[in-house]
C-alpha cells in the first residue's frame, strides 16, 4: 500500500472509537484515515483489498476498481440466498475556503461535538463511509448470523457512477442487493443502485 498522511489526531480517534456501535464507528475511523476522493480511489481500493484478505475472505477487484468481498454463511444458513450489500468508496471532497487540506494525501480529521461527529473544515465522508463501515463490521463479525454475503464496494459514485456502470455481467453472485446509501434516518428506500435525472 502506498504511503499517505494520516492527519486524524489520536485523541480524536479514541473519542470516535468509543461511540456505539463501536465496530461501525471504529471501521469508519479507519476508513476516514485513508484518502478517497472521487476518481482517485487507489489508496482506498488497496485498503479494502487488504481488509478482506486479512479476514481470509474471497477478495478481489474488477477492471474498474470495484472491490468485491464474499463471506460464507454462518452455520444453519447455508441454504439461504446470497445477499449483496453495496456501498461506494469515494467521497465528496469539499473543504472550507480557509481550510488547508489535501484530499489526495490526508485523512479526514474527525471530532465529536455534543451529539454530532464532525470534520475539521472538510466534508465528513459519511456518504457513503457509514455504509462501507457497516458492511465492514458485518464481514468481520464472528457472532451475527447471516446468509452467504457478497460486499460490493463501487468507486466514483459521486462524479458519474463509473464504477457501477463498468460492473460486468456475471461478476456478482448475490440474488438480492441491498444498497446502503440513503439520506433519511427513519426510512427504508426500495429502489436501485443507480439514478436518473429528469427535467420536465
Amino acid at each position: 500500500m502506498s504511503t499517505f498522511v494520516v492527519s486524524n489526531h489520536e485523541n480524536c480517534r479514541m473519542e470516535i472509537n468509543k461511540l456505539e456501535p463501536t465496530s461501525v464507528w471504529g471501521n469508519f475511523s479507519k476508513l476516514n484515515a485513508v484518502p478517497r476522493p472521487s476518481k482517485k480511489e487507489e489508496e482506498v481500493i488497496a485498503f479494502m483489498l487488504e481488509f478482506g484478505s486479512k479476514l481470509g475472505l474471497e477478495t478481489f477487484s474488477d477492471e474498474a476498481g470495484n472491490v468485491i468481498i464474499r463471506k460464507p454463511a454462518t452455520e444453519g444458513m447455508e441454504g439461504k440466498k446470497m445477499i449483496t450489500l453495496q456501498s461506494h468508496l469515494d467521497m465528496v471532497h469539499q473543504k472550507n475556503a480557509d481550510t488547508e487540506f489535501d484530499f489526495n494525501t490526508q485523512g479526514i480529521e474527525m471530532f465529536v461535538e455534543g451529539d454530532w461527529v464532525k470534520a475539521k473544515g472538510t466534508t465528513l465522508g459519511a456518504d457513503n463511509g457509514m455504509g462501507v463501515a457497516a458492511i465492514m463490521s458485518l464481514l468481520e463479525s464472528n457472532y451475527i448470523p447471516h446468509p452467504p454475503l457478497e460486499a460490493l464496494f463501487t468507486i466514483d459514485e459521486e462524479t458519474g457512477m463509473t464504477g457501477a456502470f463498468a460492473l460486468k455481467e456475471g461478476v456478482l453472485k448475490g440474488e438480492i442487493l441491498l444498497n446502503l446509501d440513503t439520506e433519511e434516518d427513519d426510512e427504508i428506500d426500495i429502489g436501485c443502485a443507480g439514478g436518473i435525472d429528469v427535467t420536465a
